[in-house]
């Protein structure tokens, strides 16, 4: 299935049958890692530097101030 880069638009041939949540992939024209958040519908999120998504790094800035 056709899904487009949620970072330059361009589009990305994914195979829903052959990814799984949590994957990762790489869009060839502009380098960004894309995470696979679901299959069903395909939805795709950025990953920042770190390996991390936006939602990792809320989960961890709280376990943070549990240690505070």
């Amino acid at each position: 299935m056709a899904k487009v880069c949620p970072e330059c638009d361009n589009p990305l041939d994914i195979d829903e049958d052959e990814v799984e949540e949590g994957d990762t992939l790489t869009c060839d024209e502009c380098g960004v890692e894309l995470e696979v958040v679901t299959v069903d519908p395909l939805e795709l999120s950025p990953v920042d530097a770190e390996g991390y998504d936006d939602e990792d790094l809320t989960h961890e800035a709280d376990e943070d101030d549990e240690d505070a």
